[in-house]
C-alpha cells in the first residue's frame, strides 16, 4: 500500500471540524432535538469549550467558553459517564447561569464523554430531544456511540498530525467498523433516509479516502 504524507495542518483543522459538525448534525436529526454540541476540553485549562453546534446556538456559541465544572457537560467530563436529565430542575449539576448565558434554557439534557486512552476529551451533548423517541437504554447507547465515532476520528486526525498516514492505518479500520454500526442504527428507520443522516458518513468517508 502506498504511504501518503499527513495532512496539512490546515486540511487536518478543517477536516476536524467537519467531522464533529457531521456528529452533532446527526444526533440533532437522530433524535429530533432542539440541539446538538460538541464541547472539547482545553488541555491547558480545563475548560469547556464549544466547538461544534447544530440548532439553537449554532451562529454565535462555537469558540464559546466555560469553566472546569461547569453544569452537567462538566459533570459528564469530570466523571467519564454519560448522562440523560429529562427535566434539569431537577438535577444538581445543571447550570442554570451557564445555560441562560448561551441564550437558550433547555428543559431536558443528555450528554456522553468523548473517551481517549481513558481520559475524557470533550463532551457529546443534545438538548430537548422529541417525547416521541425517548427511550432511555437505547438514547444512551446510541448517543455514546456517537461520542465514541467523535472521538475515533480525533484520534485519527492527531495520527495523521503527529506521525505517518501509515501508522493510522489500523485504527481507520477501526473508524469504518464503527461508521458501518451507526449508519446501521441511524438509516434503519424506513423510508428515503434524511440528507443529513448522510452528512457524517461521506465526512468520514472523505477522512479515511
Amino acid at each position: 500500500m502506498a504511504v501518503r504524507d499527513p495532512l496539512p495542518p490546515g486540511d487536518v483543522e478543517l477536516t476536524e471540524r467537519r467531522l464533529l459538525m457531521s456528529v452533532v448534525e446527526v444526533a440533532r436529526h437522530v433524535f429530533d432535538s432542539a440541539a446538538a454540541s460538541i464541547f472539547l476540553v482545553d488541555g491547558d485549562t480545563g475548560e469547556l469549550v464549544f466547538t461544534a453546534v447544530s440548532g439553537k446556538g449554532e451562529g454565535h456559541l462555537p469558540g464559546t467558553r466555560f469553566p472546569q465544572g461547569t453544569g452537567i457537560a462538566g459533570w459528564v467530563a469530570a466523571s467519564g459517564q454519560p448522562m440523560i436529565a429529562d427535566d434539569v430542575e431537577e438535577v444538581a449539576y445543571f447550570a442554570r447561569y451557564a445555560a441562560e448565558a448561551t441564550g437558550y434554557v433547555p428543559s431536558s439534557i443528555m450528554a456522553a464523554p468523548l473517551i481517549r486512552y481513558e481520559e475524557c476529551i470533550g463532551v457529546l451533548e443534545v438538548l430537548d430531544r422529541s417525547d416521541a423517541l425517548r427511550g432511555e437504554l437505547a438514547d444512551v447507547d446510541l448517543l455514546s456511540l456517537l461520542a465514541t465515532q467523535a472521538a475515533c476520528g480525533l484520534e485519527l486526525l492527531l495520527r495523521w498530525r503527529h506521525t505517518h498516514a501509515a501508522a493510522a492505518v489500523s485504527r481507520g479500520d477501526d473508524l469504518r467498523t464503527m461508521l458501518e454500526r451507526i449508519a446501521s442504527r441511524v438509516l434503519s428507520g424506513g423510508g428515503t433516509p434524511n440528507a443529513t443522516a448522510l452528512t457524517l458518513l461521506v465526512a468520514a468517508d472523505e477522512l479515511l479516502a
